[in-house]
């Protein structure tokens, strides 16, 4: 698995379970099935920038929440 994909995924879960929203209603609300919102958190996708920016306002975060940090551990050496 790609490690900025698990981070991520996991920065969606948390702030998901925080704001007290299952993954269903997550899925419902978004518009995206419900088993690759699962993927998602588990970080087994690459998802598109459209889907982060969508599950972002879902969420009510800023989309700097769901990213991992620091980026310069994900930059090319």
């Amino acid at each position: 698995m790609n490690e900025l994909a698990t981070q991520f995924g996991k920065n969606v879960r948390r702030t998901r379970k925080a704001k007290g929203i299952a993954q269903e209603r997550l899925a419902l609300l978004t518009g995206i099935d419900r088993s690759y919102v699962g993927r998602i958190e588990r970080g087994e996708v690459n998802i598109t920038l459209e889907k982060v920016y969508i599950i972002s306002a879902t969420l009510e975060c800023e989309l700097s929440e769901l990213l991992p940090t620091p980026v310069q551990k994900f930059l090319p050496q």
